[in-house]
């Protein structure tokens, strides 16, 4: 039987009490995709989108995401982050956008929620930035590609 760590014996959400764990380096990865028609994919590109500079209106909303994860997410903890960053890589042969999220801090608790938060906001906001040029953009493959540091160790996807 596995037990659910957000359930209290009547079955009642509950915020898991993290006092007694050791602070620890906490990283985390995520990522996702973006794909869009060549139009949209060329404005982002060569920085000719109506709204404006696509990717740093993107990077600075997914940074701001990170930081308001524990009021977004319900029974998050709120984290002192040490850092976060979003960087993008262009596929120019799918007209696709690759976008990382990387999230650190010294806590008790780990920072995937965070960073898995961070690059959804990134890709939302190309998606709102470019809607104008295409309509049909698929935001694709958000995961966690890595997480180290806690109990509960490395993973890597």
């Amino acid at each position: 039987m596995v037990l659910l760590t957000h359930l209290d014996t009547r079955n009642n959400a509950i915020m898991v009490d993290v006092a007694s764990k050791p602070d620890t380096k906490r990283t985390a990865v995520a990522s996702g995709k973006i794909r869009m028609n060549h139009a949209a994919y060329t404005a982002v590109a060569g920085g000719t989108a109506p709204k404006g500079d696509v990717l740093s209106g993107a990077r600075i909303a997914g940074i701001m995401a990170v930081k308001q994860t524990s009021t977004l997410i319900p029974l998050c903890h709120t984290l002192l982050l040490a850092s976060a960053s979003i960087d993008f890589t262009f596929l120019p042969q799918t007209d696709t956008i690759e976008t990382v999220c990387t999230v650190s801090a010294m806590g008790k608790t780990g920072v995937e929620m965070e960073a898995l938060t961070g690059v959804s906001v990134a890709l939302l906001t190309i998606y709102d930035f470019c809607k104008a040029i295409d309509r049909s953009m698929h935001l694709e493959d958000v995961h966690l590609r890595l997480k180290d540091g806690g109990k509960s160790g490395h993973y890597e996807a």
